[in-house]
């Protein structure tokens, strides 16, 4: 087992490329004060929106547009409870993901006709970058070649929020309503058209997510097939509070323990165990992050 390959690299890349996507809308959330723990639901119903758009039409990005358009929708729950009727977001959010949980269940039997798992030679899955030509270019094509176009696009979306988020008017604006509403309404910005856009952002982008999930790392769609992809998510959205590259750091040690268990498993190790390592070091690494937390907070007391 050699995990100095380009190959591994691109396995890492895989398997962190729908959770940054997730991570990223549960980001957009808590910047502007809603604490998004609907991920994992969102994530699983837009991979379920995917494949059956790109089951009915034929076509793969057919499956993505109807996957993020879906998921912002059913995003919009969240939305209208929480920043109308200020319900609990946390409560909220519990409901949907039981919700996609079951629904996405219930309509699989009735929109796919099967139970469980659905695969089909006429399923079309996202095209790779190597078939678009980049897939003979050294070190890029061992990386990039096997991903989708989702995959660098998830990495450039990172970046595209820390630097929106720092440089402009409305992602400063953004900041100032997460951080105190009440003075923002007093300048009048509007606080709740804000709320409500960001929330259905990270709606699109978990939808987003499930596409690369189910038409891009494979093509298929299971039953839970999210895995506890977006808890994983708000985990990292904990580890990485409101600063874009952070949370992408954690979601890339979740991509790496993944991959290392994939190659731990043709070592011989039980599935089992390799299964459950990335959301083992995942939470390792909230326990370890909340304990230094603590430690800063009494030095600072007693300072």
């Amino acid at each position: 087992m050699n995990i100095l390959e380009w190959t591994f690299v691109a396995s890492v890349l895989t398997a962190t490329a729908p959770v940054v996507l997730a991570a990223l809308g549960g980001l957009l959330c808590s910047v502007s004060g809603i604490f998004n723990m609907a991920l994992e639901g969102q994530l699983l119903f837009g991979a379920f929106s995917a494949v059956v758009v790109s089951h009915l039409t034929g076509n793969a990005w057919c499956g993505v547009a109807g996957g993020v358009a879906a998921t912002a929708l059913y995003s919009a729950v969240l939305s209208v409870s929480a920043v109308t009727f200020r319900a609990d977001p946390v409560v909220v959010a519990v409901g949907l993901n039981l919700l996609a949980l079951g629904l996405t269940s219930f309509l699989m039997r009735r929109i796919l006709g099967t139970a469980g798992t659905y695969t089909s030679p006429e399923l079309r899955g996202l095209p790779t970058l190597a078939s678009l030509g980049l897939g003979k270019i050294t070190v890029i094509g061992p990386v990039l070649g096997p991903q989708s176009p989702l995959v660098p696009v998830a990495f450039v979306l990172v970046v595209a929020a820390a630097w929106w988020l720092k440089r402009t008017r409305s992602g400063l604006r953004l900041r100032g309503i997460g951080q105190h509403p009440e003075a923002a309404e007093s300048l009048g910005l509007k606080v709740g058209p804000y709320r409500h856009g960001v929330v259905l952002a990270a709606g699109a982008l978990c939808g987003l997510a499930g596409a690369q999930l189910a038409l891009g790392n494979v093509t298929l769609f299971s039953e839970g097939m999210s895995a506890g992809r977006g808890w994983v998510a708000v985990v990292a959205v904990m580890l990485g509070g409101v600063r874009p590259y952070r949370v992408l750091g954690a979601c890339l040690l979740f991509g790496v323990a993944e991959a290392l268990g994939f190659r731990l498993q043709g070592v011989g190790l039980p599935q089992q165990f390799a299964d459950a390592a990335p959301y083992v070091i995942t939470l390792l690494a909230l326990v370890l992050a909340s304990v230094a937390g603590r430690r800063r907070s009494a030095r600072l007391e007693f300072t």
